[in-house]
């Protein structure tokens, strides 16, 4: 009987004895740190990884995540320096470096965003209410960034936080201010295209006018040229002319003589109206061309056959409607 209350004893003993030492141990992992807190007050802060003790059922361990912790922010509007509204959507990464002041200052991870929050906008208000849009969008946006996160810090170390990093995800004008600056950007390059069109219509005017004056010219040219070329020509026709009359003036008379056959008498209209003894046709009657009668100057002979063979080469219409309509009568005239 004895030893059955003595082994439930040492039962009951052992037992407690685990419940104590459990109570008495807690583990912080790589990620966390602790605080040890016994009757509301803080007495411990351990932050190495690892096995820990602590007083059973008195003091309670609150877990901190001392990883790098995210802050998003939601997009706000905010008034440039040069009046320009801007829709900025900015994030944060902040640390718990202190947690004895983070417990008593904001306690938790969310009351911790929640006034990080708060800070932030009203950091990217003052900095960037500073700036130009330029120097937002493009030309600063490094350094004012810099900026708000040294002021976040600053303002978050009361909290045992630091401030890793600021960053400007967007910062855009808003919808309506968009769609103004798209239009009145278009407007701008379809102006810069109407000047662009009329510089090069200008410029293919003065190409053409160009163009038709050289033509012009050169035409005037050819044409003065062609004409002082046919002037020579003639100039030498007639000497050629000249010098085979003074060689052999019947030879020259006949040829002449020919010519204006050819040209007086054409196919398909052989009709002229003539006098049968006209020196036109002196050859037909006599080869010699005298025709019986008295030698003439050969120089006024070849002059009437020339005017005769012009007459009727330059007219041949007028020739063939002075001619008679009786066949017969043609060609008793020709006879």
């Amino acid at each position: 009987m004895r030893l059955n209350f003595a082994s439930g004893a040492l039962l009951v003993i052992l037992l407690a004895l685990l419940i104590v030492g459990y109570g008495s141990l807690f583990t912080i992992n790589q990620t966390q740190q602790g605080l040890v807190v016994r009757l509301g007050k803080v007495v411990d802060a351990p932050t190495e990884a690892g096995l820990h003790t602590k007083w059973p059922f008195v003091d309670s361990v609150i877990y901190i995540d001392k990883r790098i912790l995210d802050l998003e922010n939601s997009s706000q509007e905010i008034i440039a320096a040069d009046q320009k509204r801007l829709v900025v959507d900015a994030f944060a990464r902040y640390r718990i470096h202190d947690p004895l002041k983070f417990y008593q200052t904001v306690g938790s991870i969310d009351a911790a965003n929640s006034r990080l929050s708060t800070l932030l906008n009203a950091d990217l208000r003052r900095v960037l209410g500073e700036a130009t849009l330029t120097h937002i969008v493009r030309d600063e946006r490094e350094a004012l960034m810099a900026r708000v996160r040294d002021q976040l810090d600053q303002q978050a170390q009361e909290f045992g936080i630091s401030v890793v990093d600021v960053r400007i995800r967007r910062a855009d004008l808003p919808e309506q201010n968009s769609q103004f600056v798209y239009t009145r950007m278009q407007t701008e390059r379809q102006r810069e295209a109407a000047e662009f069109r009329g510089q090069g219509s200008q410029r293919a005017q003065e190409i053409r006018a160009r163009a038709d004056r050289d033509v012009t010219v050169l035409l005037a040219e050819a044409f003065s040229k062609a004409e002082q070329t046919r002037g020579e020509g003639d100039a030498e026709r007639n000497r050629i002319f000249a010098d085979a009359f003074s060689k052999d003036p019947e030879f020259f008379a006949f040829y002449r003589s020919m010519q204006a056959y050819e040209a007086g008498l054409k196919h398909g209209d052989t009709r002229m109206v003539l006098k049968p003894d006209s020196n036109f046709f002196r050859y037909f009657s006599d080869p010699t061309g005298k025709g019986g009668q008295p030698e003439k100057n050969s120089s006024s002979t070849n002059s009437e056959s020339e005017k005769s063979a012009s007459s009727t080469s330059s007219q041949p219409d007028r020739g063939a409607s002075s001619t008679s309509s009786d066949p017969d009568k043609g060609n008793n005239a020709k006879k």
